[in-house]
C-alpha cells in the first residue's frame, strides 16, 4: 500500500509541534509557578515583618503569648471578651490603638488565607504558641527550623519568632489564580499547535500537489506517452523540479523521434543496395543478365557500400556512447593531411577537380589516433569532391593558439542558413541531385563531428549559397 507523502509530512510536523509546544509549555509553567511562588514568598515576608511588629506590641501589652492563638485564628476583638485575665483586660484597655492593631491582624489573616500560607509563632524557647493551621501548637522547633523566621522583640528582649509556612489549600484564591494561569498556558499552546498544524497542512498540500502531478506524468512516460508535461506554477525547488522534468520529457521525446527517424533512415539506406544486389542476382538466376565480370563488379560495389555504411554506423554509435577505442599517439598533422590527400588525387583528376594541399610547416604535434583523423579527413574530402565536381577543393592545416586547425574548403553550391544547423545531423542530406551518389549516406559529417569531439577537438562549418563550404577541425596541441 502506497503511503501518502502528505500524511508523512503532516505526521512529522505534528510530532515536531507536539515536542516544541510541550517543551515551551513545560518551561512556561515551571517559570510561572516559580515566579509566582517567589512573589508570594516576598509578599509573605513583607507581611511577616508588619505582623511581627503587631505581635510585638501585643506581647508588650499583655506580657505573654496567652490568647495569641485566638487572635491569629480569628482576629476579632469580641472573641477575647472575658476569660483572658488581667493581661487581656490591660491589652483591651489600650482602646483605639488595640482596635487598629486588631483590624490590621484581621486584614493580614485574610491575606494569608487568600494566598494559601499560614503563620506559625514560636516563643523564645522554640515552642509553637500560635499556628493558623492548629497542627503545630505545643511543638518544639529546633534552631534550624527557626532560621528564616522574623524575630519578635518586646521591651528590649527576644520573645519569639514568626514563621511564614506554605499551606497548600486548593480552594484558595491564590492557588486558583495559578491554576487559571496554567490552564491559559495549556489552552494557548493547544490553539497555537492546532493553528500551526493547519498552516502546515496547507503548505504540505501545496508541496504534494505538484509532486502528485509529477508522479502521474512519470507514470505516463513509463507507459510510453512521451507527451506528458506538468504545469509550472512555482519558482522554488518544486517548480525547478517540474521544469527539469519537462525538459527531460522533451529530450526523451526528441530522442525517441530521432531514434524512429534513424531506424527509418537505416532501413532506407540498407534497403537500396540490398535491392540492387537482389535484383541483379535474381536476373542472373533467371538468365536475364549474364553472370559476367561487369555485373559481378556492380554487385561487389554495392556490398562495399553496405560494408562501409555498417562500419560507419558502428563507429558513430561507439563514439556517441563514449566507448570508441582510440590509439592516441603524438602526430604531425602535416603528414596525415598529405597522406589523406594522396588517396583522392586520382578521383579529383577523373572528375576534373583541382585538389590543392596547403599544410603549414612546423605544426605543433597533437595527441590523436592517426587512423581516425585520416578517416575524418577522408569523409570531408569525399563530401567536398562530391559537391565540387569540376571545381576546386583545398585541404590545409595551420597552427592556432593552443592547437592545430585543419580545414577542407570547396567551391560547391554551399549551404543555406536554414541548412547549416543540420549539417552534422545523422542521415541529413542536402539533396542536390537525383543521383544517389550525389547525396551520400548521410552519416559522414555526423561521424566527423563525433570523432573530432572524441579527440577533445571542435568542428564547425562556414558556408553561403553559391560560395562553397569550409569545414574546420581544431585539435588541442600535445605538450
Amino acid at each position: 500500500m502506497v503511503q501518502s507523502l502528505w500524511f508523512k509530512l503532516i505526521g512529522a510536523f505534528a510530532l515536531v509541534i507536539l515536542v516544541v509546544v510541550g517543551l515551551v509549555m513545560l518551561v512556561t509553567l515551571r517559570a510561572t509557578t516559580s515566579q509566582f511562588e517567589l512573589y508570594v514568598n516576598r509578599q509573605g515576608q513583607a507581611w511577616a515583618q508588619r505582623i511581627g511588629l503587631t505581635l510585638a506590641d501585643y506581647y508588650a501589652a499583655t506580657g505573654s503569648w496567652q490568647g495569641v492563638q485566638d487572635v491569629m485564628q480569628a482576629p476579632v476583638p469580641g472573641m477575647m471578651a472575658g476569660g483572658q485575665g488581667r493581661g487581656m483586660a490591660g491589652w483591651h484597655g489600650m482602646g483605639g490603638m488595640m482596635s487598629d492593631v486588631m483590624s490590621e491582624m484581621m486584614a493580614s489573616g485574610d491575606m494569608w488565607a487568600m494566598m494559601g500560607y499560614r503563620l506559625v509563632l514560636a516563643n523564645a524557647t522554640g515552642t509553637v504558641v500560635g499556628d493558623t493551621a492548629d497542627s503545630l501548637l505545643g511543638t518544639h522547633l529546633k534552631d534550624a527550623d527557626l532560621i528564616g523566621g522574623v524575630p519578635i522583640a518586646a521591651n528590649g528582649q527576644m520573645v519569639g519568632t514568626l514563621l511564614v509556612a506554605a499551606h497548600d489549600v486548593p480552594a484558595s484564591p491564590a492557588r486558583g489564580f495559578l491554576r487559571s494561569v496554567n490552564v491559559s498556558v495549556l489552552l494557548g499552546g493547544l490553539v497555537a499547535g492546532l493553528v500551526a498544524l493547519l498552516l502546515g497542512s496547507l503548505l504540505f498540500f501545496q508541496i504534494t500537489t505538484p509532486m502528485r502531478r509529477l508522479a502521474r506524468a512519470a507514470q505516463g512516460i513509463a507507459a510510453g506517452d512521451l507527451s506528458q508535461r506538468v504545469p509550472v506554477a512555482l519558482n522554488d525547488e518544486v517548480g525547478q523540479l517540474a521544469r527539469s522534468f519537462n525538459g527531460m520529457a522533451e529530450s526523451l521525446q526528441q530522442m525517441e523521434w530521432q531514434r524512429q527517424n534513424m531506424m527509418a533512415d537505416i532501413a532506407h539506406e540498407l534497403r537500396t543496395p540490398l535491392a540492387v544486389i537482389q535484383s541483379n542476382v535474381e536476373a542472373m538466376l533467371d538468365g536475364v543478365l549474364p553472370a559476367n565480370r561487369e555485373e559481378l563488379e556492380s554487385i561487389h560495389q554495392e556490398t562495399l557500400l553496405l560494408n562501409r555504411l555498417i562500419g560507419d554506423l558502428r563507429t558513430l554509435s561507439l563514439a556517441e556512447a563514449g566507448q570508441l577505442a582510440l590509439d592516441k599517439q603524438s602526430l604531425d598533422l602535416g603528414v596525415v593531411v598529405a597522406r589523406a590527400a594522396e588517396k583522392f588525387h586520382l578521383r579529383a583528376q577523373a572528375q576534373n577537380t583541382t585538389l590543392r594541399v596547403e599544410p603549414a610547416a612546423g605544426l605543433p604535434p597533437v595527441l590523436a589516433d592517426a587512423g581516425r583523423i585520416e578517416q575524418v579527413l577522408s569523409n570531408l574530402l569525399d563530401n567536398a569532391l562530391r559537391y565540387a565536381a569540376g571545381g576546386r577543393v583545398t585541404l590545409g592545416a595551420q597552427a592556432v593558439p593552443g592547437g592545430v586547425q585543419v580545414w577542407v574548403s570547396d567551391s560547391g553550391p554551399g549551404f543555406s542558413p536554414n541548412e547549416l544547423p543540420h549539417v552534422f545531423e545523422r542521415f541529413w542530406r542536402a539533396e542536390r541531385s537525383d543521383e544517389r551518389q550525389a547525396a551520400g549516406s548521410g552519416i559522414g559529417l555526423a561521424l566527423v563531428k563525433q570523432l573530432a569531439e572524441a579527440h577533445g577537438g571542435q568542428v564547425n562549418v562556414q558556408s553561403a549559397p553559391g560560395q562553397g563550404a569550409t569545414f574546420r577541425i581544431t585539435l588541442p596541441a600535445h605538450s
